[in-house]
């Protein structure tokens, strides 16, 4: 499997500068991380979350997890984790555990974790678990323009 195609199109309509870069297959964020030679605050990794009112990305550093109650109390919403079923309907081209943390991509709503360095490169998952796509913090931070900012994230 190569870049999600949903993703390609996404980063190429948007205009932003990106790299492809190849690891060793890989099932867990920190271990792509290690697996890339990637600093593991600089992988962004989505976590997929909803409610009664629909699905919300978080977007958090890899070596991060959701506090999801208090990302619930920011949003006043009572966010759950989605299902792995759920997961492979709304991203048909990606690999359960490679879902790339670009929301607007697949028109989700977005909210993203301060805790990500975005002054610094960015890495994050193509789709499959053995590309990442690399950009410029800059660049990333301009594809999440339109998500919400909060703290909501601990050190795993």
């Amino acid at each position: 499997m190569a870049i999600a195609i949903t993703l390609k199109n996404y980063l190429d309509s948007m205009g932003v500068h990106y790299e492809v870069v190849a690891h060793a297959p890989t099932h867990s964020s920190l271990h792509t991380a290690r697996a890339a030679h990637v600093p593991a605050d600089h992988l962004a990794k989505p976590v997929i979350l909803e409610d009664d009112n629909g699905y919300v990305m978080a977007v958090v550093p890899s070596n991060r997890q959701v506090r999801m109650g208090e990302l619930s109390k920011q949003m006043s919403r009572h966010l759950r984790l989605a299902t792995e079923n759920e997961l492979r309907d709304l991203f048909r081209d990606c690999a359960l555990g490679a879902i790339p943390p670009l929301g607007t991509a697949y028109g989700l709503e977005t909210v993203m974790d301060d805790t990500l360095p975005l002054q610094e490169d960015v890495w994050f998952e193509a789709g499959d678990h053995e590309e990442l796509i690399h950009m410029q913090g800059a660049e990333f931070a301009s594809l999440m323009q339109r998500a919400q900012h909060h703290h909501f994230s601990k050190e795993l």
